[in-house]
């Protein structure tokens, strides 16, 4: 069987009654008063009698000018049930066990960890405290520290996400090789298009094998002039097994003391891949259910699709160019100017609720979503404009009933004015809370009224303003 060892406990002197005998009355005064930063010696009632102070820099901190006052009332509020458990411990003759309060300092709080130790005379007590000043700054630096590591990890985390999202996401075949070894570390997903291989297929080959046998000596020269210089011209190769031709570019970079080669490749008149899917993307963007519009800075209409030119109420986009976005979305200078502020400060908003007018003179509600892109040099803007006027529940009049949910009252939002929306949820709570008073009461009004802290008169008048219950019906 595992034995289990007991944890450690304190132990006192074997013969307390003989070693180290009785000391003299000053000596005990120094020892106690030297055994921490500052000792107190209290009555049976929690007065301080006397204070011994050994730290230098606790002398300002005021703590003399407690003699003769309950030492309860030299600590901050959350620290006086331990003073009060601590006496409570040693007037019963506990074993003492280390407590830390804070006292009232003239700079704050000061953290002192104290042990109360019965003198045994008169009810007299002492409580020993070390000052933790010093730990409780050690303490906040290592927060402080640990907080700084975590930014710093999420930092490299967001850097490391960005870093991947542009290797994955490149239309160029990309490989970082070993510059030791010449073997593939990683390779984003068009190198292993370019070489028909499965995604993760080229990790670990020897990069030299990409090419051609006949070129390959070529290609391990220019690895090794890349290791060399900076600037190297890039160099043509035929690719292994395929009958294209492909230009090979290298850059040495160092990563944690390791050397890597940065290999861009370019496929000989083979298209950029990006370009194959263009006409894709415009055909589906141009049959999306959801309105896309394209602007310029200035916000004018250089393009959108099908369904943009329906929600404008327009007979084709030709009649829309140059036209203004605000002449439809948002109402004047609110919604639009807050999504372009929301635009240029951070680059993209979603699903923004405003309205649009159509050239008819029919209104939407509609979510908007945009992206600004570089163009040339300025700027412009996407927005996808999705029609919910038909999922939205309808608006509450202001004078009708009212909203049964706090979803609905965040509907409002955007069509009422803040105002208007805090009268309608200070009625609605309002509403809520004589109804669970009512029944709460068994519909008894005097003692409803009495629970919310309101006059019968006054909750009559409530009742009649929401139309609840019948008013000639209280029997008190």
């Amino acid at each position: 069987m595992n034995k289990h060892l007991a944890p450690p406990r304190q132990r006192p002197f074997s013969l307390p009654d003989q070693i180290p005998g009785a000391l003299p009355a000053n000596v005990t005064a120094a020892l106690l008063g030297s055994v921490g930063d500052v000792a107190f010696v209290l009555d049976a009632d929690g007065i301080v009698i006397d204070v011994a102070i050994a730290e230098t820099e606790l002398m300002s901190a005021g703590l003399a000018e407690w003699i003769g006052k309950p030492w309860a009332d030299s600590v901050v509020g959350d620290s006086k049930g331990k003073v009060l458990e601590m006496l409570v411990a040693a007037l019963a003759g506990e074993p003492g066990r280390w407590r830390q309060v804070n006292h009232i300092g003239p700079e704050g709080d000061l953290p002192v960890r104290y042990m109360m130790i019965s003198l045994g005379r008169g009810g007299q007590l002492i409580a020993i405290g070390r000052d933790m000043r010093a730990a409780a700054t050690m303490q906040q630096r290592l927060l402080q520290t640990q907080q700084s590591l975590e930014r710093d990890y999420v930092r490299l985390r967001q850097a490391e996400t960005r870093y991947r999202l542009l290797f994955d996401m490149a239309a160029e075949p990309v490989l970082i090789v070993d510059a030791i070894t010449r073997r593939i570390r990683e390779a984003n997903p068009a190198a292993h298009r370019l070489f028909g291989s499965k995604e993760g297929a080229l990790s670990d080959q020897l990069v030299s094998g990409l090419v051609d046998p006949k070129d390959r000596e070529a290609f391990v020269a220019h690895l090794g002039a890349a290791e060399a210089a900076d600037d190297i011209a890039p160099v043509t190769l035929r690719l292994k097994n395929q009958a294209i031709e492909a230009i090979f570019s290298a850059r040495l970079f160092r990563q944690a003391r390791t050397a890597l080669l940065l290999v861009r490749i370019a496929a000989v008149d083979a298209p950029v891949e990006g370009h194959q899917h263009d006409a894709k993307l415009v055909d589906v963007i141009e049959r999306m259910p959801d309105a896309f519009v394209l602007v310029d800075r200035d916000l004018g209409v250089m393009t959108g699709n099908a369904a943009f030119v329906e929600l404008t109420e327009m007979a084709s986009i030709d009649r829309l160019r140059g036209l203004k976005l605000g002449d439809w979305l948002g109402r004047p200078g609110i919604d639009l100017d807050l999504i372009i502020s929301q635009l240029r400060e951070h680059g993209a908003v979603r699903n923004v609720s405003a309205v649009f007018r159509g050239a008819a003179g029919n209104q939407e509600e509609v979510e908007v979503s945009a992206v600004s892109a570089p163009m040339g040099e300025g700027e412009c803007y996407g927005f996808a404009i999705r029609n919910v006027g038909r999922r939205l529940r309808e608006t509450p009049a202001t004078n009708q009933q009212l909203p049964r949910s706090v979803e609905q009252l965040t509907e409002l939002v955007g069509r009422m004015s803040l105002k208007d929306i805090v009268r309608e949820s200070t009625d609605l709570i309002e509403r809520l809370c004589i109804e669970a008073a009512l029944a709460y009461t068994s519909d008894n009004r005097a003692s409803a009224a009495e629970i919310l802290g309101v006059s019968r008169q006054s909750l009559y008048s409530k009742l009649h303003r929401h139309g609840l219950g019948n008013l000639v019906s209280d029997p008190n």
